[in-house]
């Protein structure tokens, strides 16, 4: 027996497509947050030390997304202003703000002027977002190893996360190795870290350097500033 199914004519289907398509169109899915029972807390992480830099150096800036400018509503100076939105804790791919460092698709890139952040800030953020985004002390008290004063090893890391959301052009392009050894070697880039008076305090915005950090780019330049 051939069985005949009720075909809706064209019409029929423009029709129902203009009823039902607002409904369609409003239906807007909340991103997957995991439970905190699920979470699990990276206790080497440290907020301030950490990821709290990354957003300074590169987002928290006049006209982006500092306090005064608050660009389409993100103000990413704190820790209770980055987690108001954009962040969904355990779930970094349902994370606007980290859509946006990683370029996703339908989604504006992120930081608006400037080099993309580095893959070690892109880890760190994706690490900290899977571990709870908390803000955590935990590893905070873990110091730097002031035996590891390598360009690539401490020096690098921390242009990379102090330093070049505002200095990507040169003669200040800290994404460059040349253009870090001239500014230590000649230019202010330890007295700005050591806070020295008559000098701009660096990072801008941020907490001063730990000290550690600051005898890793002193032992640096005092050999010589290698590229190492």
């Amino acid at each position: 027996m051939t069985r005949f199914r009720k075909v809706l004519p064209i019409g029929g289907i423009i029709a129902w497509i203009a009823i039902c398509s607002p409904a369609i169109n409003s239906c807007v899915h909340q991103p997957f947050a995991l439970p905190d029972s699920l979470i699990q807390p990276d206790p080497t992480i440290c907020f301030d030390r950490d990821v709290l830099p990354i957003f300074l150096s590169n987002c928290a800036m006049s006209g982006c997304h500092d306090a005064s400018s608050g660009e389409n509503g993100y103000v990413l100076d704190s820790y209770e202003n980055i987690i108001k939105k954009g962040i969904v804790k355990g779930n970094p791919a349902g994370s606007r703000i980290f859509q946006s460092v990683t370029h996703a698709k339908g989604v504006e890139s992120m930081p608006a002027v400037g080099p993309g952040l580095p893959d070690v800030s892109i880890n760190m953020l994706r690490r900290w977002i899977m571990a709870g985004a908390t803000d955590s002390t935990s590893g905070c008290n873990v110091s730097c190893d002031t035996t590891n004063f390598s360009y690539s090893g401490a020096i690098k890391p921390l242009m990379e996360t102090y330093c070049i959301g505002c200095h990507y052009t040169s003669p200040s392009n800290f994404a460059n190795y040349e253009d870090v050894k001239n500014a230590a070697v000649t230019g202010d880039i330890i007295p700005d870290i050591s806070h020295d008076p008559g000098y701009q305090p660096m990072p801008q915005n941020g907490a001063k350097l730990l000290d550690c950090q600051i005898t890793q780019v002193k032992k640096w330049v005092a050999a010589g500033a290698p590229n190492n």
